[in-house]
């Protein structure tokens, strides 16, 4: 018989006592290890998680939409166009007017659909000087003002 102290009184009990004779102190029972393997373990479901999943989906993609919306700005301006690009760092291109060689309008079916399209500005100032902006609403209506702009330019 193997003797161990009380935790509460320090006198030498038996290790099979359940309680100590002496004070009462009831004494933890040992987990014998083939018991401690469990019978089941249990998480959560996915499907408790869904919304949280559904809305996660649906955040990360407006956030970058946001910041792709956000991180272009074209203004036109009566005798040059800027271009502002970036969202957290920024990049500001000017082409004048009287520069613009060729104004390209580019749409899908669907852009056409939803009057969105692609415009693509060449400046003869540099060589290989084209800037793209990417889906911008009326692209046609762009193009028109540029080219008015550019006649006026001309003409005086």
């Amino acid at each position: 018989m193997a003797l161990m102290e009380c935790p509460e009184c320090k006198k030498q009990i038996s290790t099979s006592a359940k309680t100590c004779p002496s004070c009462g102190y009831v004494l933890p029972v040992a987990v014998d290890r083939a018991d401690a393997t469990p019978l089941l373990t249990v998480r959560p479901s996915w499907w408790s998680c869904f919304w949280l999943l559904l809305f996660c989906w649906l955040i990360i993609p407006l956030l970058l939409a946001l910041r792709r919306r956000y991180s272009l700005l074209l203004s036109v301006y009566p005798n040059r166009v800027s271009l502002e690009r970036g969202w957290l760092s920024k990049e500001t291109r000017e082409l004048f007017i009287k520069d613009i060689r060729s104004i390209d309008v580019e749409q899908s079916i669907l852009q056409r659909m939803l009057g969105i399209g692609n415009v693509t500005l060449s400046s003869a100032a540099a060589v290989d000087a084209a800037e793209v902006i990417a889906g911008v609403p009326g692209p046609k209506q762009i193009k028109d003002l540029l080219i008015q702009l550019r006649e006026q330019v001309e003409s005086h």
